[in-house]
């Protein structure tokens, strides 16, 4: 119990740091920078591949993704391939946002990380990946 309530003490804790000190002063949730984030990497993406990818529903992203492009930051298209699949994509001001955000946010989770050696940083990466992998042995729920 003492380890389960301590990694979601502090993934609560990294998360309500990353999202009120970078995030929130550009008007951002932590949601919305994910949704902004997986569309950086993967885009133009399909919305079921940005949910999956940002772990959240079909449906959060969608209303996310309507929020953002209000504000000039993304777009949103009918794929050519399938008439029902919308491709999510940057604007020009979408992509220097989020390439701003990230140089931000990259740094905070520097801070971050700098509490540990390199060695130790290691080691809990290799253990989260262990308990996260082996999560299927027990039929752990997750979003897909």
């Amino acid at each position: 119990m003492r380890l389960v309530l301590t990694l979601h003490r502090a993934a609560n804790m990294l998360v309500y740091d990353l999202e009120s000190t970078v995030h929130r002063p550009r008007g951002w949730s932590w949601p919305g920078f994910r949704v902004l984030f997986a569309v950086w990497l993967a885009g133009p993406v399909e919305a079921k591949k940005v949910a999956e990818l940002s772990g959240m529903s079909r449906a959060a992203v969608s209303a996310l993704v309507a929020t953002l492009e209000k504000e000039g930051l993304m777009t949103k298209e009918r794929a050519p391939y399938d008439g029902r699949a919308v491709l999510l994509g940057l604007t020009g001001k979408g992509k220097a946002a989020i390439t701003e955000a990230f140089r931000e946010h990259n740094a905070r989770e520097r801070d971050w990380a700098g509490s540990l050696t390199e060695d130790e940083q290691s080691t809990l990466v290799a253990l989260l990946e262990k308990l996260t992998a082996r999560s299927v042995r027990f039929d752990a729920r997750h979003r897909a």
